[in-house]
């Protein structure tokens, strides 16, 4: 069934892409947002492979996941360790589900659910801040030579995978480069600072991509978590891949 919300906001991104003699300055915070989110999933369809590398407290862990992602919807499948292949998540309209070999049946899990060091389920998909969280502009600020909108964000929904994040987008490129996640309480409790040496072609020009994710936890500053994206390519994502029958099969 066609999604008519993913169509209005392709061909409203579509639009922004292509220019449309609005400069940045003009638009509005949610069109600041969707032109980031762009650069971290596609509303057409997109698949990446994720390498996550932890350490915390000392101790490292890895993940390594091949990810599709239609829209906001996105299936992983895990394929390293050997001890986690074949297992999967599925997220379909804010919804999230795990399976893995033997077990009859998926079992819902919240998108905040921590998979491995700092990096949540939700870290691994792509981001709708402009749909996902109200946007409380901010002065602009400079990050690492690049000057920022910033934005508070707070989450319209319990589903998000964070309750708030300030989030500094670069002006000159429009794509986030840093987060803040703040509990519902306000307390900070992770950062991440963003990279954006892959690329995507939508509409035959080129487009920065996210190539990794670095989380560093609040408390203990030795604890980071980093995503690394590979492989990324734009690929048309069929209707079956996100029916839960298939998904339940092993």
């Amino acid at each position: 069934m066609l999604n008519w919300r993913w169509i209005v906001a392709g061909v409203f991104l579509v639009f922004v892409i292509a220019g449309a003699g609005i400069s940045s300055d003009q638009m509005t915070s949610r069109e600041i947002l969707s032109r980031a989110d762009m650069a971290r999933g596609n509303l057409e369809g997109v698949k990446w492979l994720v390498n996550i590398v932890s350490i915390e407290n000392n101790t490292g862990q890895s993940r390594s996941l091949n990810v599709l992602a239609r829209g906001y919807d996105f299936l992983g499948i895990m394929t390293e360790p050997p001890k986690v292949k074949n297992q999967k998540i599925i997220m379909i309209d804010h919804n999230m589900w795990y399976t893995k070999p033997g077990l009859k049946k998926p079992v819902p899990v919240s998108s905040r659910q921590k998979l491995i060091g700092g990096a949540a389920y939700g870290d691994i998909a792509a981001t709708n801040y402009a749909d996902d969280y109200a946007p409380n502009p901010m002065p602009d600020e400079t990050i690492n030579g690049e000057l920022c909108y910033v934005f508070n964000l707070k989450a319209v929904s319990k589903k998000s995978t964070y309750d708030q994040i300030k989030y500094w987008i670069s002006k000159e490129r429009m794509v986030g480069v840093k987060s803040e996640f703040y509990t519902v309480s306000g307390k900070l409790f992770k950062t991440a600072l963003f990279e954006y040496d892959n690329q995507i072609v939508i509409e035959n020009k080129p487009n920065p991509f996210i190539s990794k994710m670095t989380i560093t936890d609040a408390l203990v500053e030795t604890n980071i978590t980093a995503l690394i994206f590979n492989d990324n390519k734009l690929v048309r994502v069929p209707d079956s891949t996100f029916d839960m029958n298939v998904f339940s099969e092993q």
